[in-house]
């Protein structure tokens, strides 16, 4: 099976995934066609055979543990890599050699994507919390993709996606105010959750508030003082990383309605 030769060749070089974060389909039983998380990801809208081709394209899923490395930066691109389970954060390093918080990645998203220009992976990806990926391995993806239109519309979708991420993430970084960056993030996630079929009101964070402050280009101090703030304020509730958003408006109000500025985190 090519997709398990890359996959097997890649966690012995990269020195972060054991023989047994390898697992089978039999193993996990995670085919396309039964997977809950396929509304998100690209087998989206194909039909029941095409799906099976998807499925099968599939034959290679990684079992990590939290803080295990999934791909680093300059390794060689191979595959695009699909969150069936847990959540994941992308890591690039600054120009003073600290480590940026690129985005977070939750269950039903697809990583990867920043190999593709280059074969290169332009990133660090790292489980967040025990995490399951299934491997799609691009060069079989794409000629399955010529054959398939609709699987070929969802991977430029996806693209498409990634590219009105980034812009947005700039327009956050440079224009909004710490308070509505954080605004912005927290509604993101809740509809995020929403869209998974969790409760938008209550969640946990995944990234600690120094990640949180990497990713929004804020100080840990000023993250903290803005989770007090918006609790003060009734927005929230704060419990260590539980979250309850007690009022949803108020903090879209404070985003500037601009909740997708954040879409893929």
């Amino acid at each position: 099976m090519p997709g398990y030769s890359r996959s097997t060749a890649f966690a012995e070089s990269s020195h972060t995934t054991s023989a047994n974060s390898i697992l089978s389909l039999r193993e996990i039983k995670a085919q396309c066609n039964i997977c809950g998380m396929r509304s998100l990801c690209l087998p989206v809208g194909l039909s029941p055979d095409d799906l099976q081709q998807v499925s099968a394209l599939v034959d290679t899923h990684l079992k990590l543990k939290k803080g295990e490395t999934l791909y680093r930066t300059g390794t060689l691109f191979t595959a695009l890599y699909a969150v069936r389970l847990g959540s994941l954060k992308t890591t690039v390093l600054a120009e003073d050699g600290r480590e940026q918080v690129a985005g977070y990645h939750m269950l039903g998203e697809l990583i990867g994507l920043d190999g593709i220009g280059t074969g290169l992976h332009g990133c660090h990806a790292i489980a967040l919390e025990d995490t399951e990926i299934c491997v799609m391995p691009f060069d079989q993806l794409e000629t399955l993709a010529r054959e398939l239109p609709t699987l070929q519309h969802n991977i430029h979708q996806t693209l498409a996606q990634e590219i009105a991420r980034d812009h947005s993430i700039m327009l956050l970084l440079g224009s909004m105010r710490a308070e509505e960056r954080l605004a912005v993030f927290l509604v993101n996630l809740s509809d995020r959750y929403c869209r998974r079929g969790y409760s938008s009101t209550e969640f946990v964070l995944r990234m600690t508030r120094e990640e949180i402050g990497s990713y929004l280009g804020l100080k840990l101090e000023t993250v903290s003082r803005l989770f007090s703030r918006f609790q003060e304020e009734g927005l929230i509730q704060v419990q260590g990383r539980a979250i309850k958003i007690l009022n949803s408006e108020a903090l879209r109000a404070l985003g500037g309605h601009q909740n997708s500025a954040s879409e893929t985190a």
